[in-house]
């Protein structure tokens, strides 16, 4: 087994990602998710911050309680957004470190690349969710198609585009660094 990870990089990316984001998934799902109340307080963050861009552009909005915390965003005249916990990014940045830790590059470079990433991926986050939230009160029949596919496909582009630049950039730091010391 050790040979063919040794000689296929691809095959040795590939089950260390999927390991890796495995752990981290039942993490998540079994550990955080289920007795923490990290994932609301995210949830509510989120909100937040969405909250007071939209009213900074002009924006009267609400939001609605639920479990302790606020869980809907809106535009009033509109039904608003729920923000779930598969729509609050957490996944999408272990998604990321994964990909990010299971493919060969410097620790340091890892070290700053991983939280820079997530932090973008997290604005990204936020930008698509007042989207969503004008999307809901502009064009209320476009919000699913844009919610399902649009924002998904945008979105793991981005985290697509980030991990190509880690191949292209920082990745090929490490393969050069062993080439010359060859």
């Amino acid at each position: 087994m050790r040979a063919v990870f040794k000689q296929n990089a691809f095959i040795k990316f590939v089950f260390t990602a999927g390991f890796l984001y495995l752990i981290l998934y039942l993490i998540y799902q079994f550990v955080v998710k289920k007795y923490s109340f990290y994932d609301q307080k995210f949830i509510s963050s989120i909100i937040q911050v969405v909250d007071f861009l939209l009213q900074s552009l002009g924006y009267k909005t609400f939001t609605v309680l639920q479990d302790l915390d606020y869980q809907v965003i809106g535009v009033d005249g509109s039904n608003g957004v729920w923000i779930g916990s598969n729509c609050n990014a957490i996944t999408l940045f272990s998604l990321f470190s994964v990909f990010i830790i299971a493919y060969p590059g410097k620790i340091k470079d890892k070290l700053w690349f991983i939280p820079t990433g997530i932090i973008l991926i997290h604005i990204l986050n936020i930008l698509r969710v007042i989207s969503l939230v004008l999307i809901a009160y502009y064009y209320p029949q476009n919000l699913n198609f844009n919610h399902t596919y649009t924002f998904t496909f945008l979105v793991y582009s981005f985290i697509f585009l980030l991990w190509m630049v880690w191949v292209n950039k920082y990745a090929g730091k490490l393969n050069q660094s062993q080439n010359e010391s060859k």
